[in-house]
């Protein structure tokens, strides 16, 4: 067996093994990593799309891309995916190292997440959700919310690709904050804050901001870290950055 690889047996019955291979921690079958990632792209995006047409607030960064774009008068998209690069720029620099197979894979990720945002956003918006009563815009938008962050804990666990906002979570989660996902979270919270203080400060609007975007700086660790157990628990965390640090 090659010196760097190294398989551990565990006692429960359906994660038998794990093997880690020059510091990356693998624990699920490829397909099982592969049926993570896909379901919590799709969720992330029906979830993103559904707090945005509620129109009762989104989570932070979302709605700090709202802000931006009616600043500059550009498309959310476009906002989003200039964003998502910055997140990916950082993560580079967090890692202390470079990772160019990671660095294309979320910039892929977020092409096929604006678009997926894009397509579930235009179906709610064509089905009447902004016209709903404010109530149940309001239980719409932490819906999606808790639907976002179901699907950020399955394509975190996987580890193939995922938002590059969300790999920073990550990286802080387990490379400086204990694996607290609460913490990483609220870390996370802070350059999107301080974004919208300068938008707001700027032209003096503040947009995607309300229930929802409380409900999201609140919970969304909490949900994170209980999707974590309760949804496919069997699905773990194979993340590629033990050791590096």
């Amino acid at each position: 067996m090659n010196s760097d690889v190294l398989v551990i047996e565990q006692s429960a019955p359906i994660d038998a093994k794990f093997i880690i291979l020059g510091g990356i921690v693998i624990q699920n079958t490829k397909s099982q990593r592969w049926v993570g990632l896909i379901s919590g792209l799709i969720l992330n995006a029906f979830g993103n799309a559904l707090t945005i047409s509620a129109n009762m607030g989104s989570a932070v960064w979302t709605a700090s891309a709202v802000n931006y774009s009616h600043w500059f008068n550009l498309n959310v998209g476009i906002i989003l995916f200039f964003i998502g690069f910055l997140n990916t720029v950082t993560n580079q620099v967090l890692l202390r190292h470079p990772d160019w197979p990671r660095f294309v894979g979320e910039i892929l990720y977020v092409c096929f997440f604006s678009y997926f945002v894009n397509i579930f956003a235009q179906l709610f918006d064509q089905i009447g959700i902004g016209q709903l009563p404010i109530v149940i815009r309001g239980i719409l938008s932490c819906l999606g919310i808790i639907f976002f962050c179901t699907a950020i804990s399955l394509y975190q666990r996987a580890n193939i690709l995922m938002h590059p906002n969300d790999d920073t979570t990550n990286i802080l989660r387990f490379m400086y904050l204990k694996k607290s996902a609460v913490a990483a979270q609220l870390v996370d919270f802070v350059p999107p804050i301080i974004a919208m203080v300068i938008s707001f400060a700027v032209t003096h609007n503040l947009y995607a901001v309300n229930v929802g975007t409380i409900f999201s700086i609140l919970f969304n660790g909490l949900i994170i870290q209980t999707a974590d157990h309760w949804v496919w628990p069997t699905l773990k965390h194979n993340f590629k950055t033990l050791g590096n640090d």
